[in-house]
């Protein structure tokens, strides 16, 4: 880790404790919090995977391998944007809830412990890989791992749990990057560095006001009171394809919310993943208790493919400009629309 950025955490939180891959000085964390019992030690520390959000590490033991991360006041990724360190006691009480749920625990990590004072949790090692390796365009999902994908999500979708955090922070954060920035006209984000091109054919959208508009009212309903807890971020990136099978991981934007939200985000990647034909046979076999509005997962999944391409937020995906431009098309047909259409 950064000195500048330990430096950072301390000025912002004195007296917290910082991750790092220093074994001595994990250890003695571990230890002191009893997550590493007897004589138990510490053989290894790796990072664990590209994540966007929070500091994650791989611990290895002599004796098996855990999962530490810790929420900082920044974005993992995007150091420079700031974001609220209380999503780790959100991601806390997600991973409560699902241990507590016979079937969502067999695809969620299971809580070893949380210390919300530092901002720090601590999860079993699913093993595996995320589902990036999607956006490759020449791998596609099994037809298990979508019959589990959507199992997951409506499942999920069935809980309202009381008390639940508003978590309200992390949805204006989120909103700022789905909802508005990528729409500001001279938002300062240089697209061209991107892709060369990619700058010129954003204007066709930044400046339609009526998709705009519509884009604002899916925002303002993101931040409204919702029915049930969704995910918050049901995404390749939140998929792990293990030996055991289909898991998810990174609830920490979870809350309760719009179910259609969850379900627009998903639509979205499989078309950005080259899985168009795959999108209507997999919310077939979608089951809530409760309708969904498929104009809300139009508008959302919409929203999602025109701030993925043209936001902060970059995926990578292997796509020419030409390739961008349909995908730009169909997601603000899908918006004014409000049908999923396939062309």
């Amino acid at each position: 880790m950064s000195t500048d950025l330990e430096v950072r955490f301390k000025n912002i939180y004195p007296g917290k404790y910082f991750l790092s891959f220093s074994k001595e000085d994990l250890n003695t964390y571990l230890k002191f919090r009893s997550w590493l019992p007897g004589e138990e030690v510490i053989d290894g520390i790796e990072k664990a995977g590209e994540s966007n959000m929070n500091c994650v590490l791989r611990v290895r033991t002599n004796e098996r391998s855990f999962i530490i991360k810790q929420a900082r006041p920044w974005v993992e990724k995007y150091p420079q944007i700031d974001a609220p360190v209380e999503r780790n006691a959100v991601e806390t009480r997600y991973l409560g809830l699902m241990g507590e749920d016979v079937e969502l625990k067999i695809q969620t990590p299971e809580l070893i412990g949380s210390d919300t004072d530092n901002f720090i949790l601590v999860i079993n090692d699913l093993g595996g890989e995320p589902f990036s390796f999607l956006y490759e365009h020449n791998s596609k999902l099994t037809g298990e791992d979508c019959k589990s994908m959507m199992a997951y999500i409506s499942r999920l979708h069935q809980l309202k749990p009381v008390n639940f955090p508003e978590n309200m922070a992390m949805r204006v954060l989120n909103h700022e990057h789905i909802f508005h920035f990528p729409f500001i006209e001279d938002n300062g984000f240089k697209l061209d560095d991107i892709q060369s091109g990619l700058e010129g054919i954003s204007w066709i959208y930044k400046r339609d006001k009526v998709l705009k508009q519509k884009i604002e009212s899916l925002g303002k309903l993101y931040l409204g009171e919702g029915k049930a807890l969704i995910h918050g971020d049901y995404y390749p990136g939140s998929w792990l394809k293990t030996e055991l099978g289909f898991r998810v991981i990174d609830p920490e934007f979870s809350h309760i919310g719009h179910p259609e939200f969850d379900l627009g985000i998903m639509i979205a990647h499989l078309l950005m993943t080259g899985h168009s034909e795959e999108i209507i046979p997999a919310m077939s076999r979608y089951s809530s208790e409760q309708a969904v509005d498929n104009e809300l997962i139009a508008g959302f999944a919409g929203t999602e493919i025109l701030r993925r391409l043209l936001g902060v937020a970059q995926l990578p995906l292997k796509l020419n400009l030409e390739n961008k431009k349909a995908l730009l098309d169909q997601a603000s047909d899908w918006i004014l629309s409000g049908m999923i259409r396939h062309e």
